[in-house]
């Protein structure tokens, strides 16, 4: 019998706010880690929605599926995926699951989820999230936030969690909602669904929520889950970011308007809205058990990236290449899941879903994927030759910059297009405060990271390979690959 899959992603969530870590207050998803295997140490290809979620529906990196960064805005790098990518949603279709779509989409903006094998359950207003109301700045993806003058910042004095940019709308970071994002409304459009699934049918049901997003805004309840004198902001907020690219402190500028008291009322906020969404997800899970479809229902709670969230100084996600972007939520439990109560710390992608999802249905993969099949880890093995490397690929978040990235148990390595690039001693320097690119003691490391980054473009064809001099800024080329052969 084939298994079903209900999917849970929520945007912006960072790793650390899963069971294991002890951050946020998840009860609902430490009953899935219970009842399933927890990846401590899981990464997205991009701090984006659309280039990760891209990924983790074809099993592709960036360069693979050809989705570089957000669909939506007139100067995208792309609006869609590459003619030849498939999606793990088509495999299953055809092998006879109906697939159930609810909430933000944002992989491409020339196809909707039915153009992949799924039925359209609900979906969030312009395919990524529910227009802003009053609280919210406006909408930044057309000309109306110029137009409509009333949002433009003229000079009053900042409130409280304010940032404001003179020219520009205000932009409030935190704040109370009852149903932020509309994220209640998708998951009771995904609730009535599973109460009328056909009997006997096995079924992929996407949930695809828009918190812990920001501007934090959430219910109040979930803001008393975490008195603000018992938020401690991370260690690295203080990081003047000095050794780190000018990009990185031009970004970090905007968030120092905010006191140290609107940075912790900021992270508790964020703190709530994961809260928040783990009781949403959690009525999904009851209504699961009601319906008696738990016992053949693999569930999959994951995030699409992460959210600094203080860390550097810095909020929401962008170009800085820090941990906290990259590192993402990822939790499999319930049906047919023979390892329990697990906590996995190999390196896992979110191109590894894919393969996984086709391997539990028993579906034959039908192109090259860059991602591995989970399914060992699932059953209570490693598997043979894991990965001890984990690569990023950006083109930037809107503001363009061309950043790959390689990171193992020891170092990490950034190489920046538009500036310096960067080297932290993870084993010394966790929070990647100290950038050794600088120090000529670390050029050898540096090239042998080169090698590692060329060797993945090549293997996964990303075109870092133009050899212009203007263009080809990396200190090492694609021929150091060679070198001891």
């Amino acid at each position: 019998m084939k298994p079903n899959f209900l999917i849970f992603m929520t945007d912006q969530q960072r790793g650390d706010m899963q069971p294991t870590f002890q951050m946020a207050k998840t009860p609902n998803l430490d009953r899935l880690a219970k009842n399933g295997v927890v990846f401590r140490r899981a990464y997205c290809p991009s701090p984006h929605c659309c280039p990760s979620r891209a990924t983790f529906f074809s099993g592709l990196y960036p360069s693979g599926h050809g989705v570089w960064n957000n669909v939506d805005l007139a100067d995208a790098l792309s609006k869609g995926l590459h003619d030849n990518v498939r999606l793990f949603s088509e495999d299953l279709r055809e092998a006879g699951y109906h697939l159930y779509y609810t909430g933000k989409w944002h992989v491409s903006a020339e196809e909707n989820p039915e153009d992949r094998g799924f039925e359209t359950v609900y979906m969030t207003a312009r395919q990524t999230g529910e227009k802003a109301d009053k609280k919210r700045a406006p909408d930044m993806r057309d000309w109306k936030w110029y137009e409509d003058k009333k949002y433009l910042y003229q000079g009053a004095d900042r409130g409280d969690g304010e940032i404001v940019r003179e020219g520009f709308p205000k932009y409030c970071q935190y704040g109370e909602q009852e149903n932020p994002f509309g994220d209640r409304t998708v998951v009771e459009a995904a609730k009535d669904k599973i109460k009328a699934l056909p009997e006997g049918k096995p079924f992929c049901m996407y949930v695809g929520t828009l918190g812990p997003h920001d501007p934090y805004f959430v219910p109040e309840e979930y803001l008393k889950l975490y008195p603000l004198e018992t938020i401690k902001l991370p260690d690295s907020c203080r990081d003047d970011l000095s050794d780190k690219p000018r990009l990185y402190q031009r970004t970090q500028k905007r968030f120092r308007q905010l006191t140290e008291k609107e940075q912790k009322k900021s992270l508790q906020h964020y703190l709530a809205f994961c809260s928040y969404e783990d009781a949403l997800f959690g009525e999904l899970l009851d209504e699961l058990e009601k319906q008696n479809l738990l016992d053949n229902t693999i569930v999959i709670y994951l995030s699409d990236h992460g959210d600094y969230a203080g860390a550097h100084g810095l909020w929401t996600k962008g170009l800085p290449c820090f941990e906290e972007a990259y590192h993402i939520c990822s939790v499999i439990g319930y049906g047919k899941i023979q390892n329990r109560n697990a906590a996995v710390n190999d390196l896992v992608s979110l191109a590894d879903f894919a393969p996984t999802f086709l391997e539990l249905a028993g579906v034959e993969i039908q192109q090259k994927l860059a991602g591995k099949s989970l399914v060992p880890f699932l059953n209570g093995t490693t598997p043979h030759n894991w990965r001890t490397e984990m690569y990023t690929q950006s083109n930037g978040n809107e503001l363009y910059g061309i950043q790959r990235s390689v990171f193992d148990d020891k170092f990490k390595f950034v190489y920046n297009g538009f500036d310096f690039d960067e080297l932290y001693d993870l084993e010394k320097d966790p929070h990647e405060c100290h950038n050794l690119a600088g120090n000529p003691a670390y050029a050898e490391i540096i090239k042998t990271y080169y090698k590692k980054i060329w060797k993945f473009a090549y293997e996964n064809q990303d075109m870092l390979g133009d050899a212009y001099i203007t263009t080809a800024l990396m200190d090492y080329g694609a021929g150091i690959m060679d070198e001891g052969k």
